[in-house]
């Protein structure tokens, strides 16, 4: 059986040498008896990592499937669902490749697939084609596709198709949606073109995919779908996270859950997350609009991390004996998302040099100030009234009203009115380093402020504030010396694609640190 921590651990090495952990890379280690005898012992550390095509049958499985294990000779083996759909294969009905983990080898580094798919994600295919997504990134459609082939196997459209054909399967066999809102939900433009495509790939019309006929009255504009990801999963650590930082009216951490307030397009509602059976977390949507579902889905990824693969980054980590017994005792530790980037900056700009919980308190007379509260048929009883301030209405607002600085009202209110006039300044870019300049160059946000965003907001996994002051105490050697931040930031790059971790490995120690349980000083920190 092959041990895949070890190959873990090569790909690892492969990182630190060229800063690219690749599924090509995965699969170049993994020759085609190695992948063989991970489907016929159905080992589950490799669900999500490989996909396997079966000739004869015409299906794509995941390792882990319970149906007989087809002859050697007539299977291949795919590093993405995508690219094995792309090949011609359909979605098994059994194992249900829905429902594995997305795991993303492409996201270890800060490369132009891993924000072409951040952005394929959250819709950037829906409304434009493969030559306008490449312009967002700075490169040349030719060279996205051809990028794509490398590294993922498939097309750009194959993945956005992919990802479409997926949901709206795992919707048709967790939901009781009738079909024409299956389709709107999963991100089909058309009820027309969601029947075609499922009579091409499985030669029946969807409704012939639900199993049974849930007559269960639901909720209008309810609905529940459970999101996988590759244990461990330090859940405790995320929600503490959370807890600490919820902005009151806005979110609530409860329990062994998270809910909060949120607004599409226009329309706002309501999502609450649980952990659930077999490496799942359940979220529960109340939102007027299910075609908005796509957009929530790939936000709640983002903000629970749910595409980071422990095994892999635990691997690369483990390498630096500073690191390895930090690794050891967290090894489900992920990096915290943000629901929205207007919303972490503001976050973190009230946090600058008071801490967490007073620009908690202070973030909760805000969103009662200029907060819109949420309509009658979606406010509760247990504490979410309103939504997050929209960056328009701090734009024209008075903040000193609160109590608060007048320079530091005045840097909000000038960075609202430059997400106003750019919403997309959150967006990924074409690197790290860009997004980072673009950053730096808004009111009200430094070196410190920049790198937390691009953590949490960006999905950067090698961003990195070196000034950091916890972090430089965190790497203070046997004698008691600090190091400096160009000596932390070369201590660094043997961390590299997976830096984001490290810090949060670093903060999490038991030390001290602004960002976490304290104050965060743009002064201490840059």
């Amino acid at each position: 059986m092959p041990d895949f921590r070890e190959l873990s651990r090569v790909s690892a090495r492969k990182a630190r040498d060229k800063p690219c952990t690749m599924v090509d890379d995965f699969l170049m280690d993994m020759d085609r008896t190695a992948c063989y005898r991970a489907i016929s012992t159905r080992d589950i550390r490799f669900d999500g990592r490989l996909f396997v095509g079966v000739k004869t049958t015409g299906i794509y499985c995941r390792p882990i499937c319970p149906a007989r294990t087809p002859k050697f000779e007539n299977v291949s083996f795919y590093a993405s669902a995508a690219a094995a759909q792309e090949a011609g294969f359909r979605p098994c009905l059994r194992c249900r490749p829905e429902v594995s983990p997305d795991l993303a080898f492409w996201r270890g580094s800060s490369n132009t697939v891993s924000r072409a798919l951040a952005l394929i994600e959250s819709g950037g295919l829906d409304g434009d084609d493969v030559e306008g997504l490449a312009n967002r990134l700075g490169v040349g459609g030719r060279q996205l596709r051809r990028l794509f082939r490398q590294h993922v196997g498939a097309s750009p459209i194959a993945v956005a198709q992919t990802r479409r054909v997926l949901l709206a399967k795992q919707l048709i066999h967790e939901t009781p949606l009738p079909m024409a809102e299956v389709a709107l939900a999963s991100g089909f433009n058309s009820v027309r073109r969601f029947n075609e495509t499922f009579l091409e790939l499985f030669g029946r019309p969807p409704a012939a995919l639900r199993r049974s006929r849930d007559k269960t009255r639901r909720e209008a504009g309810a609905l529940s779908v459970r999101l996988p990801y590759r244990p461990p999963y330090d859940w405790d650590a995320m929600l503490s996270f959370l807890s600490a930082r919820a902005i009151p009216g806005v979110e609530i951490v409860a329990g062994d859950s998270y809910r909060r307030t949120i607004a599409i397009g226009g329309k706002c509602g309501v999502i609450s997350v649980v952990p659930a059976p077999k490496n799942r977390i359940d979220v529960r949507v109340r939102f007027p609009e299910m075609a908005a579902l796509p957009q929530i889905i790939a936000r709640v990824r983002r903000v629970f991390d749910l595409a980071a693969d422990p095994d892999t980054i635990g691997a690369h980590l483990a390498l630096d004996p500073r690191l390895a017994p930090l690794v050891a005792a967290r090894p489900g530790l992920r990096v915290p998302g943000a629901w929205d980037g207007f919303e972490l900056a503001v976050r973190a700009i009230f946090g600058q040099q008071i801490t967490v919980p007073a620009a908690t308190k202070l973030l909760g007379k805000l969103v009662q100030a200029f907060g819109d509260p949420l309509p009658p048929a979606m406010t509760d009883s247990e504490g979410l009234s309103h939504l997050f301030p929209f960056a328009a209405r701090i734009a024209c607002s008075d903040l000193t009203t609160l109590g608060m600085p007048g320079a530091r009202a005045m840097a909000v209110t000038s960075l609202a009115q430059a997400i106003s006039a750019d919403p997309a300044i959150f967006s990924r870019g074409a690197s790290l380093e860009d997004a980072i300049v673009k950053l730096r160059a808004l009111p009200g946000i430094g070196e410190w402020t920049a790198q937390y965003i691009a953590m949490r907001e960006l999905r950067e996994p090698d961003a990195f504030p070196a000034a950091d002051i916890g972090l430089l105490r965190a790497m203070t050697d046997g004698e008691g010396r600090r190091p400096s931040p160009a000596e932390l930031l070369t201590r660094s790059e043997r961390w590299r694609p997976w830096r984001a971790y490290a810090a949060l490995h670093l903060w999490a120690a038991g030390v001290p640190h602004p960002a976490l349980s304290g104050k965060i000083d743009e002064r201490e920190a840059a």
